[in-house]
């Protein structure tokens, strides 16, 4: 049944811990609103409560929500109703046309959603339920961008206590996210430390960690250089910073070996052959592009399932973020 000929239509206006209904009829009529608790007995008692206060089979009802996945996304679907996302942002324009006035709470929200996707439909999204590979693909994405933010948050805290009283290591590494650049600072962990070092230590640190770029008299000059005068204390607080972030940066790097390692190979097993006669699977043609690695294939095939399947490219740029936007206003025109 398609959304024109729904019944029922509701919006549910999602929270972390409490959840809001609002239930309309075909005429906008409201039929019905509640809270509901975020908890397991609370969600399955509210799915009863909406096949038995329509009387009417979960596909004659649309489902309005911002939020395209989640537990009570993912129950909905089990039950078989049709679930539909859209942008908050599109939802902030629905709102001012119901309420001009600025007037906004939760049983709003839901009323909103649920009348907008009553009149407007075509703004809003289907969400299906994915591949079991597609979900787990997009869990790894997304915990890979949460660790790469608290990596790079680190390596910049790192940064500016090494430019605070030690920037002759900076001149080896600009950014200070190379795990042997860490080594060395345990290994001298203050310029007064850093003179000390010997040729024969210095070399064997590069050739454990296959450095190249540089030899021993090049990171020996750096580590010579002049240092700062620092009011007494300073550089033993800020080289005890430094070696109580390390520990940290060690681990975000571990952790995100392991998982580039997991999207490997699970983008190994997407790009299984298969039968002769088939097309050539998504993952082997997006890493064919140039530019395109494991990261950008792995958050397409993560994030953008449903378009990749349906070849809607221009769909595609807009959910990326690449399609071009126009503002065009009197003679004035941007692109």
């Amino acid at each position: 049944m398609s959304v024109v000929t729904c019944r029922f239509f509701v919006g549910i206006d999602w929270g972390s811990q409490t959840h809001v209904v609002c239930v309309l009829n075909a005429e906008a009529q409201i039929v019905e609103e509640r809270k509901v608790q975020h908890t397991a007995n609370a969600i399955a008692e509210f799915l009863d409560w909406l096949s038995a206060l329509t009387a009417a089979p979960a596909s004659s009802m649309a489902i309005a929500i911002e939020v395209p996945h989640g537990t009570l996304v993912e129950e909905l679907l089990e039950h078989g109703f049709s679930v539909y996302s859209i942008n908050p942002k599109q939802l902030d324009r629905f709102r001012d046309r119901y309420f001009p006035a600025g007037a906004k709470d939760d049983g709003r929200d839901a009323f909103v959603l649920a009348d907008s996707l009553r009149t407007d439909h075509h703004c809003f999204r289907a969400v299906s339920v994915n591949d079991p590979t597609v979900v787990r693909l997009r869990e790894l994405t997304r915990l890979d961008e949460e660790l790469n933010h608290c990596f790079q948050r680190h390596c910049c805290q790192l940064r500016q206590q090494l430019q605070r009283y030690y920037p002759h290591v900076l001149q080896l590494s600009k950014t200070a996210d190379e795990p042997w650049i860490w080594a060395l600072v345990e290994l001298a962990p203050t310029p007064a430390k850093a003179v000390k070092l010997t040729s024969k230590r210095i070399e064997k640190l590069l050739r454990d960690w296959r450095i190249r770029r540089l030899d021993a008299e090049q990171v020996a000059a750096a580590l010579r250089g002049r240092s700062f005068s620092l009011a007494p204390g300073t550089t033993e607080a800020a080289s005890e910073h430094v070696l109580l972030l390390l520990p940290h940066l060690r681990l975000l790097h571990q952790q995100r070996l392991a998982i580039a390692a997991r999207i490997e190979r699970i983008l190994d097993e997407l790009s299984a052959p298969g039968d002769s006669d088939q097309p050539l699977p998504d993952v082997k043609v997006l890493l064919s592009l140039p530019g395109v690695g494991r990261i950008v294939t792995a958050t397409m095939l993560a994030e953008a399932p449903q378009l990749l399947a349906d070849r809607d490219y221009h769909a595609l740029r807009a959910y990326a973020g690449v399609a071009p936007i126009t503002r065009q206003s009197g003679k004035k025109s941007t692109c």
